[in-house]
């Protein structure tokens, strides 16, 4: 009997399995899975064999099972469990990392108990796993705790195949294992015990670099108005929330609302950020996440945070040991440099990371898991697609929030998240990781995917790559609703819906407000957004007032500036007049059809942003002073495949100069909207005969928007589909862009 398994305690599950039934054999991983030779009454394997299937261990995924009978009997006289067998292609997955299990929580407060407050405690169902992995089979020896030697008593545990801590391979106590050690700014110990320290530290508002599973936190007492506010100063972050961290669900109930849905997302194995609504009279400082209505909480996932958080009936802000826009750091080297500015103090340890690892970022959507950003805890799992691949895939991803994807067979493998590809530190991410992933999975690619925009840094590695010959290019918002076809394990053609900031077009312009027929070789479009010029680039991005100012000349030409209008008495006359000029010249005017502007010109006609300190930021905050959508919805003209949002201004403007406020108008943006997808899809379903609509794009992470949509497109009797395993930003693309490079492989298609 053959299975690939993903995950953890599996051999001493069928070790114990075969010895209830008193069956002898073997049982190994090896390079394509778990290997396991078995032998008795045929009812008894079986039954063995019904148990493996039915009832595995919590935390592996069995993939597939291959059983081979009637094989020459052996001369076994026990069951036993053999060391691992690195040979043959290395398919199996490696385990993601799991938060501190129950038993050993209990373990790690119990004073009887030899692990008592270790703050590296393990067993096989928890601990970290793929961050401390630099090769397969996931062994000792091939971790980042090969450099600890175990004890007699840990190495007892760990050969001792009915006990809890067989195999577990991060293995260690306070004799053998990984030390913490506090050090201040200058890089000094500071004597005493560290977790004490650390603890004391935190609660006189002090800000700690903490070294974690995947990389370092950025933690000080989130009910600190003023702390809170030093460390946004000196981690130059402005505006953009900040996550929390409290010991328990009573905790996070105080400050944020918590369903039984999202209660079980945060007690998962992963343990990841969760995205709750905060209560209107939380006691979080607006410092912790300005400008928006929820709260990004997790809790406890590390036997050191339970430490940290011990007894503590307040939140931590627990946030990403970065500088603003810098990948996360997870050397002690390179965080006592790059941090030594932001931190008073750092809390060190000395088990190494191999990958870097941010936390997860997840919410409840429809009843199901919804993620925002896929990587601790997630990440490297597979995902399993409908479709085999015809050849092994690279898929290189995007350049902001990028992953990359690795596929072969029936299975995709797409990357923690590495970022935004705009500095050098996140590109060596990329890279590395890339590296990483080929040799722990053992795959190399025949086929490279990339995006079609040319200055993007994925897709000019990709076309750097001189050992692959097969390099196929994907439009980026074809690639959105394949990854959501592809999510959703559906194919055929499809209604795709992808709004989001922009994307490189086939047309060379800034597309992100499209509507297609696609399947996962070809996308038609059908409608989009009427192109707008973005004055000023990537700056039109940055500040909404300039995309504003376009919507508005584009509806009442030059007599807007005479509106008399808040955006009006803001404006600046002769900042627009230059950019008035650089329009008409074509002079660094990209044309857009984005969704994701327009809302931020909504935005900034509300004068709800004029300039954003953070990606999706305006459009955020737009969401955020909404009203409950029960007002009349703003409509879009839709003439010829294109569809026009001047009438959509306009009736906003009459509104403000109406006098009404500016959370009705957002709300009537918001369902207009809404209501303009289901308008274009029913027009394309008369047409094609299509009832699949297909949502992708950063744009449908506004969950008032996604909430109204699905219910508008099913009273219209439409299957909907939206994304739960990946997410619908460009975290996503890399998934698309294989199953899109995959078909057109089938078909014999390349760029």
């Amino acid at each position: 009997m053959r299975g690939v398994v993903q995950g953890v305690g599996f051999r001493p599950f069928v070790y114990s399995s075969a010895n209830r039934r008193s069956l002898t054999g073997r049982v190994l991983n090896n390079g394509v899975g778990v290997l396991i030779d078995v032998q008795g009454e045929p009812a008894e394997i079986d039954q063995f064999g019904a148990e493996l299937e039915a009832n595995p261990p919590p935390l592996s995924i069995i993939e597939s099972i291959e059983r081979l009978d009637h094989l020459a009997p052996v001369d076994y006289r026990d069951f036993q469990i053999l060391e691992s067998d690195a040979t043959g292609a290395k398919l199996v997955p490696v385990s993601a990392d799991v938060a501190t299990c129950d038993e050993c929580v209990n373990e790690l407060f119990d004073a009887r108990n030899r692990r008592y407050r270790y703050p590296f405690i393990n067993c096989t169902n928890c601990g970290p796993r793929f961050t401390i992995t630099e090769s397969v089979p996931y062994d000792r020896r091939n971790t980042t705790m090969r450099m600890f030697a175990m004890c007699e008593e840990c190495r007892h545990e760990y050969d001792e195949p009915l006990n809890r801590r067989f195999h577990a391979e991060p293995i260690a106590c306070a004799r053998c294992g990984p030390q913490l050690r506090l050090l201040d700014r200058e890089g000094r110990e500071v004597a005493g015990d560290p977790l004490s320290l650390a603890r004391d530290l935190l609660q006189r508002g002090k800000i700690l670099a903490i070294k974690g599973i995947g990389g370092f936190h950025l933690a000080c007492d989130a009910l600190s108005s003023k702390t809170v506010a030093d460390l946004r100063s000196r981690k130059v972050r402005e505006d953009k929330p900040f996550a929390l961290m409290a010991n328990s669900l009573s905790v996070i109930r105080r400050y944020a609302r918590v369903s039984d849905e999202e209660a079980a997302l945060l007690q998962s194995p992963a343990h990841p950020i969760v995205l709750l609504q905060k209560k209107d009279k939380s006691s979080v400082p607006e410092t912790v996440a300005p400008g928006v209505n929820s709260l990004g909480v997790m809790l406890p996932y590390s036997p050191l945070h339970y430490l940290l958080l011990e007894n503590s009936n307040k939140p931590l802000v627990m946030t990403s040991g970065n500088v603003s826009d810098e990948p996360i750091c997870y050397h002690d080297d390179d965080a006592g440099q790059r941090l030594s500015r932001i931190a008073d103090y750092f809390l060190f340890h000395d088990r190494n990371i191999h990958v870097r690892t941010d936390d997860s970022v997840v919410r409840l959507h429809d009843g199901r898991e919804m993620i925002l950003r896929r990587s601790r805890g997630y990440a490297p799992a597979p995902i399993r697609t409908a479709f085999d691949f015809a050849r092994p895939i690279l898929a290189c991803g995007a350049e902001l929030k990028n992953t990359f994807c690795f596929a072969r067979d029936h299975t995709a493998f797409v990357s923690h998240h590495i970022g935004d590809l705009e500095n050098l530190e996140t590109l060596s991410s990329f890279t590395e990781g890339i590296e990483h992933y080929r040799r722990l999975f053992a795959i190399d690619p025949e086929v490279v995917a990339y995006d079609l925009h040319p200055e993007y840094l994925s897709t000019k590695y990709a076309l750097a790559l001189g050992n692959i010959e097969e390099k196929i290019a994907v439009q980026h918002h074809h690639a959105h609703v394949a990854s959501c076809m592809t999510d959703n394990q559906i194919d055929g053609e499809v209604i795709g819906v992808a709004f989001d900031g922009l994307g490189y077009g086939l047309d060379g312009k800034m597309w992100g407000g499209e509507f297609f027929v696609a399947d996962f070789c070809q996308a038609e479009r059908m409608a989009h957004l009427a192109y707008v010029p973005l004055p000023g680039g990537v700056q039109a991005i940055r500040e909404p007032w300039r995309l504003a100012a376009v919507y508005l000349e584009r509806t009442f030409g030059q007599a807007f500036l005479d509106l008399g209008l808040e955006f009006n008495r803001r404006l600046d006359v002769r900042k627009w007049s230059a950019l008035r000029r650089m329009m008409t010249a074509g002079l660094n005017c990209p044309q857009t059809s984005s969704m994701g502007r327009l809302f931020d010109a909504v935005a900034g006609l509300l004068c709800v942003r004029e300039a954003v300190n953070y990606e999706g930021q305006a459009a955020i905050e737009l969401e955020g002073i909404a009203t409950r959508l029960s007002h009349p919805a703003y409509e879009f003209k839709v003439e010829a495949g294109e569809i026009y949002a001047e009438a959509v201004i306009r009736s906003a403007v009459e509104n403000l100069l109406d006098g009404t406020p500016a959370s009705e108008i957002a709300a009537r943006f918001h369902l207009g909207v809404a209501e303009l997808i289901v308008k274009v899809a029913t027009q394309i379903r008369q047409e094609r005969h299509l009832n699949r609509v297909v949502l992708s794009g950063g744009v449908f992470q506004n969950m008032l928007l996604l909430h109204k949509v699905c219910q508008l497109l099913r009273e219209s009797e439409f299957a909907v589909f939206t994304h739960s395993r990946v997410p619908a930003n460009d975290g996503g693309i890399s998934l698309g862009q294989a199953a899109v490079a995959n078909a057109c492989v089938q078909r014999g298609r390349y760029n």
